[in-house]
């Protein structure tokens, strides 16, 4: 924890009590008037950065709480361990962080970090949040107000018509106005707690971006970095809301309309009600400001990459003693999960390619998605005998859900508590892995061995009989189709991944390459080919956070790559 900054640090030192002035970030300690001073003019600390308190007083308490120094070791942090995203003195480096390869200087990654592209994304990403939150809610409130004025309306057309009838009707009139009511105060009651939901996130965004400026202004590089990683959270979970009320009933567009009872006319007294009130439900149509795709973990050092730019290189050849390999995946611990359709098992392998455990008698078994808490979800294939999804915990070892899908499944991915999967003659379908309903995407016949990938709003999946890539949205609308005439370029395309820039990656088992594409579509490079010992490649998988790469062969070898 930071040093006191209400009494001077030296004076402390020498059991004199005097308020302190100003803050060095350097030295860690406030300074009185006299101490300011003597720091000013010393050389070994004449070129520290010096903050008044009454400025520093206003960075968050949490900023202000942050040690620029191991708490264990009582050491200044020289290093940052990227792989456990902490800082390290250099006795952290001797008991804890010995294996570690990615360990950089300190002082690289606070330098002008102010200024950094991660710092400019945290502000962005929380004015892009503040303005949808504003947005959302002047059209909820908006909403309300509509439904209002057609309850008026609708209360005025029933009451002109039941003018022009018997008085038997009266019953039937109070009825239908009772049951508008009632649906507008239960539409109305919705939104208002939305909206109430919606005020205190609002709230909540501009308190971080007082804080993200006070910080920006006052604290020390150090500081911002630490602080960084903590905001960073926050902010992911404020856009995560955005998303989710957006894709929720609650943001739905709300209207009514009156369905009146064609008999009313001429059949008076056969009526046994006046009509009904029907209340509509349209998806919100408020498009949201967003950056940057933020479902995966915010780095406040990333690499950006390009087809051009990329240069994979083996790391690792795994030998699986497997034959029919169709599908593969990383895991949150960087172990590699490998499915083989012949023998209907899945393999598990360590980070340094050894065997961890395998399970078998799974009866078909075709591609598989890493769906967190150690758990993955597998297809059966294409044998019309076996329509179901099974999700498999590979703590237990064993199958802890299935998913009777009703259709034959090939590909799959992960997205969100979802899973997308190729059904055949279905197209691509969706199934809520919570409530088990289903969705269709797009109801273009995919064939028995379509791969399928997701990134930000797009959904990527090959067909292996034309040849093709196809980018379609998440309401089945194609963005770009990737389709050569040189089959040398991609032939019988298969597995299908994409990285953190967008970037698509397709195996050819027909051209015994990797092919990356552009993410719109219009640019392409192969980056291995069959001299890289690709043979009938099958499957890929990249690892978005880390920047590694699986390609599977049909016949049971496997390479991992690392993308940087």
């Amino acid at each position: 924890m930071a040093s006191s900054w209400s009494v001077c640090g030296v004076c402390d030192y020498r059991h004199i009590t005097k308020p302190s002035v100003v803050w060095c970030t350097e030295c860690d300690e406030g300074l009185c008037g006299e101490c300011k001073d003597h720091h000013s003019i010393s050389k070994g600390t004449r070129n520290h950065d010096t903050v008044s308190i009454t400025e520093y007083q206003k960075l968050p308490s949490e900023v202000l709480q942050l040690a620029n120094s191991c708490d264990k070791h009582n050491e200044k942090y020289v290093l940052f361990c990227k792989k456990h995203d902490c800082p390290c003195c250099k006795k952290c480096v001797v008991k804890s962080h010995m294996e570690c390869k990615e360990l950089t200087d300190i002082d690289d990654i606070t330098r002008n970090i102010k200024s950094s592209n991660a710092f400019a994304d945290i502000e962005q990403t929380l004015s892009e949040i503040a303005e949808n939150i504003k947005r959302l809610r002047i059209d909820r409130e908006d909403n309300m107000t509509s439904i209002g004025n057609k309850s008026r309306e609708i209360e005025k057309e029933v009451l002109e018509t039941r003018a022009r009838i018997n008085l038997h009707l009266d019953k039937l009139q109070d009825a239908i106005l009772k049951d508008l009511k009632t649906r507008e105060e239960e539409e109305s009651n919705k939104i208002r707690q939305l909206l109430k939901s919606m005020s205190d996130k609002e709230k909540a965004i501009a308190e971080l971006q007082t804080n993200i400026g006070n910080i920006k202004q006052y604290a020390s590089d150090l500081q911002t970095f630490l602080a960084l990683k903590h905001i960073e959270k926050d902010v992911v979970a404020e856009e995560k809301y955005i998303q989710l009320m957006v894709k929720s009933d609650g943001g739905n567009q709300i209207d009514f309309l009156c369905k009146t009872n064609p008999s009313l006319q001429g059949l008076i007294s056969a009526i046994q009600k006046f009509g009904d009130v029907v209340v509509t439900s349209e998806p919100c149509k408020i498009p949201i400001l967003k950056q940057k795709d933020t479902q995966a973990q915010m780095m406040v050092a990333t690499t950006s990459m390009t087809i051009d730019s990329l240069t994979p290189s083996l790391q690792q050849t795994l030998n699986t003693k497997l034959s029919f390999v169709t599908g593969c995946t990383f895991l949150s611990d960087h172990r590699m999960v490998i499915s083989c359709l012949a023998k209907g098992m899945i393999k598990v392998f360590r980070p340094d390619a050894s065997l961890d455990f395998e399970i078998g008698n799974l009866s078909r078994v075709f591609d598989l998605a890493n769906i967190g808490d150690k758990s993955v979800a597998v297809t059966s294939g294409y044998h019309e005998d076996c329509r179901q999804i099974n999700v498999i915990d590979l703590k237990e070892r064993k199958v802890k859900k299935t998913l009777n899908v009703n259709s034959v499944n090939s590909g799959v991915a992960y997205f969100e508590d979802r899973l997308i999967y190729c059904a055949e003659k279905d197209g691509i379908q969706m199934i809520n892995l919570n409530d088990e309903s289903i969705i269709n995407i797009t109801k273009t016949v995919v064939t028995s061995f379509t791969y399928v990938t997701e990134f930000r709003d797009n959904i990527f999946f090959t067909n292996c009989n034309n040849n093709s890539v196809t980018c379609v949205d998440f309401k089945g609308n194609t963005r770009w189709v990737f389709k050569k005439k040189t089959l040398s370029v991609l032939k019988t395309p298969f597995g299908i991944s994409v990285d953190g820039g967008g970037n698509v990656y397709v195996v050819g088992g027909g051209s015994n390459n990797v092919v990356v594409i552009s993410s719109n579509g219009q640019n392409y490079r192969v980056i291995l080919t069959s001299a890289n010992g690709l043979k009938e490649p099958a499957a890929i998988h990249v690892d978005r956070s880390n920047f590694k790469m699986l390609v599977a062969n049909r016949n049971g070898t496997v390479f991992l790559y690392n993308l940087k």
